[in-house]
């Protein structure tokens, strides 16, 4: 935005600082003149040169008082502006290194010298901002192109399935549709992954009062067959534990973590427990599945997109995309909530979400 041109605040610092030692010294004169000459005899028609008097005071005090008003004034105008250009140069660092952040260099940092104060609180302050930013730009990029590769990968073999069928009419178009139709489905529902990510990102939805118990009875009612079908026993205990959200998300949420809990769960015939429970204030569910070892190293990963855990088939229709636990990173976020995750001594994961308790349930509690 184009603004008119004004002065500097050096020098409107350099103009303060001179204008109140003018003033000042305007003020000592009229405490002189009202406090000592107003008690002085005037003795203008001359009569006693040789003694202190009114007139004499007057005729030799004021030229040097005006001298005295000049050098105040010359003495605050550069004085002024050596101070307020010392006391400025904090800021004239910050300003710089914003405009660097405004040309998209976001590595920079101001890492300010010297006691704290205002200026090296804002400079702190401004070096924390860019240090989020950059993280936050560089964890978008990547993104980017991890979901652009995956994208490329469902559209690259549906144009190559294609080409088969036009050069080879007798192909069977049976197969030929099946095959398009799961590459078809994988892409809609990575992209709708994206756009749910996107959204709770944002944060951009209505809060209403949710219990997680429910919620997490409708997410396994709805994967029971896909565990039945693997001899995955699914069980959901706990009670009532209300929190402030959407719905909508928290049902994804849950979802996704039943159903990775469900996928993961090699070999076959292990359990899934989720369990719900509201405790000083706070909703707690806990998803925990039986399966393989996880290294340490690999855990705190596995929320970062297109990040998969242990082995499963690809051609398995609940695969995912790769933005199951991403989402419930962001979810949990997005709901002011905590999200942990740790490996079970004898295989398997222990999944805990921690969300606020709704006012209500935080009464009760």
């Amino acid at each position: 935005m184009r603004r008119r041109a004004g002065l500097s605040a050096r020098l409107k610092l350099t103009l303060s600082y001179a204008g109140f030692l003018a003033v000042a010294g305007a003020l000592l004169l009229a405490v002189v003149w009202m406090y000592i000459l107003r008690y002085v005899p005037d003795n203008s028609q001359g009569l006693l040169w040789t003694s202190p008097n009114r007139y004499l005071l007057v005729h030799t005090f004021a030229p040097a008082a005006a001298v005295a008003m000049l050098f105040l004034l010359v003495f605050g105008l550069v004085g002024g502006w050596i101070l307020a250009g010392r006391m400025l140069a904090p800021l004239a660092q910050i300003t710089a290194a914003a405009r660097r952040a405004g040309k998209g260099s976001l590595s920079h940092r101001i890492r300010m010298a010297g006691r704290q104060d205002e200026f090296r609180e804002l400079a702190d302050t401004f070096d924390t901002m860019l240090e989020q930013l950059e993280s936050h730009v560089a964890e978008q990029q990547r993104f980017a192109a991890n979901a652009s590769h995956e994208l490329r990968t469902p559209l690259a073999v549906s144009q190559t399935l294609l080409d088969v069928a036009r050069k080879d009419p007798t192909r069977d178009r049976g197969e030929l549709i099946e095959r398009l139709h799961a590459v078809n489905a994988r892409a809609i529902g990575l992209t709708e992954a994206l756009l749910l990510l996107s959204r709770s990102d944002r944060g951009t939805f209505t809060r209403e009062s949710v219990d997680l118990s429910l919620i997490a009875e409708e997410a396994a009612e709805t994967l029971l067959p896909l565990a039945e079908q693997r001899g995955i026993t699914l069980d959901v205990t706990g009670g009532a534990a209300r929190a402030s959200g959407s719905a909508e998300l928290l049902l994804r949420m849950v979802t996704n973590l039943v159903q990775n809990a469900v996928v993961h769960n090699l070999p076959a015939g292990g359990t899934v427990t989720v369990h719900t429970e509201a405790h000083g204030g706070t909703s707690v569910l806990r998803v925990e599945n039986t399966g393989r070892r996880l290294p340490p190293d690999l855990v705190p990963t596995l929320t970062e997109p297109f990040q998969r855990g242990t082995e499963r088939a690809r051609t398995d229709e609940h695969a995912g995309v790769g933005l199951g636990l991403a989402i419930v990173d962001s979810v949990v976020r997005a709901h002011d909530g905590t999200l942990g995750l740790v490996p079970r001594p004898a295989g398997g994961l222990l999944v805990t979400v921690r969300l606020p308790g709704t006012p209500q349930a935080r009464a009760i509690a």
